[in-house]
């Protein structure tokens, strides 16, 4: 039996992944975590995720809890998950990290932080979205700069950061197919007389509205036709069961900062 420790536990992502667990074998939630102050502290963390009572309280320390625990699985925000990260390594507890909104900085200092614990970190834990990520690096590559590429992004209006990490993912998978640097060439939105487009940039698109759990479109285009590839969530369950597959596999893996493509290919 593997026991996972949900941080985030009452967002959305959070709750998923809980009733998710529910109906997995092998997996035993035995810990919730939230920000302090949060108004549902001290409810059973299965009620809150519509899947019943599983004896879990929702608390506000993870160092208090961390003990019962195989993995800690993280989707809060940049600031609790390195802070999280590092009770986690504290403790040698293996950590599944899906938290958006790190900056490049965030990302190597929470591979610092991991040392000496098995640690899968990605903005996207679904299985689809990360064969994408390979797919856009090799057409990119494949095409070259006679095609432009566009990535647009759409989620539900609460959502906080833009662009999406999976999209500035996608962007980074683009340019690495053409040898490229993201920073040189990426351009966020466009307003104005900007110009003539200039030959390989990477224009990179938010939208925000309703409800929508999350849809990514990658296109390129040149003189003549158009390829896009598209994924698009219907739910928020292929987040938590992506979470889930990364939790079994980091109880099982050597010390190292591992990615979705690593558990993918572990199967």
């Amino acid at each position: 039996m593997i026991k996972i420790i949900v941080c985030g536990a009452a967002g959305r992502m959070g709750k998923r992944i809980i009733a998710c667990a529910d109906d997995e074998a092998g997996l035993e939630i035995t810990g919730a975590v939230e920000w302090s102050g949060h108004p549902d502290l001290g409810m059973d963390a299965g009620e809150l995720s519509g899947c019943g009572n599983i004896s879990v309280p929702l608390t506000d320390d993870l160092a208090a809890v961390i003990e019962r625990g195989d993995v800690v699985v993280d989707f809060t925000s940049p600031e609790s998950s390195l802070s999280n990260a590092a009770i986690a390594a504290k403790n040698n507890k293996s950590l599944v990290v899906g938290t958006t909104g790190l900056l490049p900085e965030d990302e190597t200092l929470l591979e610092e932080t991991v040392r000496g614990i098995a640690c899968v970190f990605s903005p996207n834990m679904s299985v689809g979205v990360n064969l994408l990520f390979k797919l856009v690096e090799e057409v990119a590559a494949t095409l070259g700069e006679e095609y432009d590429i566009e990535i647009i992004e759409a989620h539900h209006r609460l959502k906080k950061d833009a662009p999406s990490g999976t999209a500035a993912k996608l962007a980074r998978c683009a340019a690495a197919g053409r040898d490229r640097d993201l920073a040189d060439i990426a351009v966020y939105g466009r307003e104005g007389m900007v110009g003539e487009r200039p030959r390989g940039e990477i224009g990179i698109h938010a939208v925000r509205a309703g409800d929508i759990v999350g849809e990514h479109t990658v296109l390129f285009s040149t003189s003549g036709e158009r390829i896009e590839l598209v994924h698009r969530a219907h739910s928020r369950d292929t987040f938590a069961r992506g979470a889930l597959r990364a939790a079994r596999f980091t109880a099982n893996a050597a010390p190292g900062f591992y990615n979705m493509q690593d558990v993918l290919k572990s199967r």
